[in-house]
């Protein structure tokens, strides 16, 4: 099987926890600007290639700014992401705007940055039309319906989804938007989520590659982008598949080089939306055992909840753990690992090997960079952690500190009340 390895060590672990106290979440520079030029050489290949990462998945500003750097864009999905991707510095092209039930304010924000906006409905676009007018550049969001199926297996079922137009809905709003002034439309699908497949993007890609064709012949309009959005996954468990993003590359350029290029239409653009990609294997959450519990079962109790982690309580995740300072001792002891929570499904791991664990030792919970920190929330009353940046020459700074009482208290009209 193969390791999960920290990019933290409990020395480190230590350090950090003495200047900010745990819970933190923690990103590694060094790997998300390694990730990020790795992606960037897979699709080399296609001359106007552009990452927009997912703000949803990571909206730090500090993590933001990194990704700039590395030459990425943002896709922005509320009018809060716009603003904070505007103060990053975002702005014009590297904006994409992909919202759902969207109000006319939301659009006319992201039509003064200059950015794309990705329509998820026809309706949509009298919407957009009342805020900002039609702009010169928009996207469209393609929903097949049905199942997607991806080496004789069910990855996802599209049908379900809210998201996205028809084929029939798509070719009319292509029409529309080109009969009012539009002159560069792209395409943008998600079919799967976090696929650990080689095959899903080159899949993906070939319909709506094919997509395009259809619409050039059909209408005559052609497609200036198209963007593969996310769904490239990863390696959550040891024991999981982990993507080849080169392979991935050569693949979405075999499928452009088969379809696109003998129908004229080599000039097309290839955007992404990694936001799990980039960041989850990038970032992790750090916590210390405070508790043992021992009754029917064997737990550890531990200063961070589902507040700050909230994926393995909402829906069964997996994530795994380290215990750091403990890498090579024998995983002989079976846990559950548990937060504060008044809620029976506050935890992190059930009936899970791990070594023995002692009050007092930090646990390093993988994979959390990206839906970690930004899904966190208040119940109980808990507050949400401070971010921790690890830099490339291995200092470390804080780049969003713990929220406080006086943060949960803020938004309170405390007229009638004294808190002493």
């Amino acid at each position: 099987m193969a390791e999960k390895i920290p990019f933290l060590t409990r020395e480190q672990a230590a350090e950090i926890d003495a200047v900010i106290p745990t819970p933190f979440h923690i990103y590694s520079e060094e790997g998300i600007r390694k990730t990020a030029r790795e992606l960037q050489a897979a699709f080399a290949w296609n001359k106007g290639y552009k990452e927009f990462f997912a703000v949803k998945a990571t909206p730090n500003p500090f993590i933001l700014k990194i990704l700039q750097e590395e030459g990425c864009g943002v896709d922005c999905s509320s009018e809060t992401e716009l603003i904070l991707s505007k103060a990053c510095g975002f702005r014009g092209k590297e904006i994409m705007f992909s919202s759902n039930e969207t109000r006319e304010q939301e659009f006319a924000l992201a039509n003064r940055l200059g950015g794309t906006i990705n329509l998820d409905d026809i309706t949509l676009i009298e919407t957009m039309e009342n805020a900002c007018g039609i702009p010169e550049t928009v996207s469209c969001r393609y929903n097949p319906g049905g199942e997607f199926v991806l080496d004789n297996a069910i990855m996802d079922h599209p049908k379900d989804a809210k998201y996205g137009m028809t084929r029939e809905q798509l070719f009319e709003a292509f029409r529309i938007l080109h009969a009012k002034g539009a002159r560069h439309l792209g395409i943008h699908s998600f079919l799967a989520s976090n696929t650990l497949s080689n095959h899903y993007y080159p899949r993906l890609a070939e319909i709506l590659f094919k997509l395009a064709v259809d619409i050039f012949r059909e209408t005559g309009i052609r497609v200036s982008f198209i963007n593969l959005s996310g769904g490239v996954g990863v390696d959550y468990r040891p024991e999981e598949p982990k993507n080849d993003i080169r392979v991935i590359g050569e693949g979405v350029r075999q499928a452009f080089e088969s379809v696109l290029v003998p129908a004229g239409l080599g000039d097309v653009a290839i955007f992404t939306e990694l936001g799990r990609y980039m960041l989850a294997g990038n970032g992790a959450l750090v916590t210390r055992a405070i508790h043992e519990k021992h009754i029917y079962k064997e737990y550890i109790g531990v200063d961070a909840c589902a507040c700050n982690l909230m994926r393995p309580a909402m829906y069964g995740a997996y994530h795994h753990i380290t215990v750091l300072g403990k890498e090579k001792a024998p995983c002989d002891h079976r846990y559950d690992v548990v937060g504060s929570l008044c809620e029976n499904n506050d935890k992190f791991a059930i009936d899970r090997m791990l070594p023995r664990i002692d009050r007092g030792d930090y646990l390093y919970i993988h994979d959390t960079g990206a839906h970690g920190f930004s899904m966190g929330y208040n119940y109980n009353g808990k507050l949400r952690s401070a971010e921790v940046l690890l830099c490339a020459d291995g200092s470390f700074k804080m780049i969003r500190r713990a929220e406080t009482s006086a943060d949960y208290f803020r938004t309170f009209d405390f007229t009638d009340f004294r808190f002493e």
